[in-house]
């Protein structure tokens, strides 16, 4: 009786292992295909204005097709920072309206960073951090800055902001908040001051354009009507002598 208890128990064991095997949870599932930068906004919920201006200026197509470029690859990735409605609605009224095409570009581009970065990466940032944006003058670029308490802020010279939170933060794309826009340097700093014309700008030159042996109205000329007149009137002298003599 106990050899069939013992055996009963055996297959007993040998059918639940199976089943607690099956039923086990696995790994996660990798992600089965590169990240989406709208829909990651779109999910975050409060980003329409930035989703507007990424498709407008297409660069939201653009961004997506360098992830699927890059996803896999183990390439540098892209870090966005993503600035809310409010961000925009802060704005100055008519500062996007008052940009080209190619500047609102340049604004986006400004946002986007041709690099994975996590919260921990920051920290050692190399400054300036170049971003997508390109100018005249070269690369559009940002501060990036961490702090003991592990805060990183942000800066464009002209826009000091915190990150406040990821959206994303999976490489090859991390997406993070920001309260700002984060206007660039190139396109909302200073003007420089136009040069003063130099003194001798604009000043016609004393005398004006004559020979400089013999200036016009200087007082060493002599009028041209001046010089003609005594030259007759030497001419008639003279005649009026040699008639004289003859008579």
């Amino acid at each position: 009786m106990a050899g069939r208890i013992a055996v009963a128990a055996a297959f007993l064991a040998l059918a639940v292992v199976p089943a607690a095997l099956a039923q086990a949870p696995g790994p996660a599932a990798a992600p089965s295909g590169p990240p989406n930068v709208t829909a990651i906004l779109e999910k975050g919920g409060q980003y329409t204005t930035f989703i507007r201006l990424m498709k407008e200026t297409q660069q939201d197509t653009q961004l997506n097709n360098q992830l699927n470029s890059s996803f896999g690859n183990n390439g540098g990735g892209y870090t966005v920072f993503a600035p809310t409605d409010n961000a925009f609605n802060n704005l100055k009224p008519g500062t996007l309206n008052s940009l080209t095409q190619q500047q609102q570009v340049s604004l986006v581009q400004g946002h986007v960073l041709a690099n994975f970065y996590s919260m921990d990466s920051f920290q050692t940032a190399s400054n300036p951090v170049r971003t997508q944006a390109s100018g005249r003058d070269g690369p559009y670029t940002l501060n990036i800055t961490s702090d003991t308490n592990n805060q990183v802020n942000v800066s464009s010279g002209v826009v000091d902001v915190r990150i406040n939170n990821a959206l994303y933060s999976t490489k090859p794309l991390a997406v993070y908040s920001v309260d700002k826009v984060l206007l660039p340097l190139e396109l909302f700093g200073a003007k420089a001051p136009a040069a003063a014309p130099t003194a001798s700008e604009g000043k016609p030159k004393k005398g004006g354009s004559s020979d400089a042996s013999s200036p016009a109205g200087s007082e060493d000329s002599e009028p041209t009507g001046a010089a003609s007149a005594r030259a007759v009137g030497w001419s008639v002298a003279g005649l009026a002598a040699v008639l004289g003599y003859l008579l």
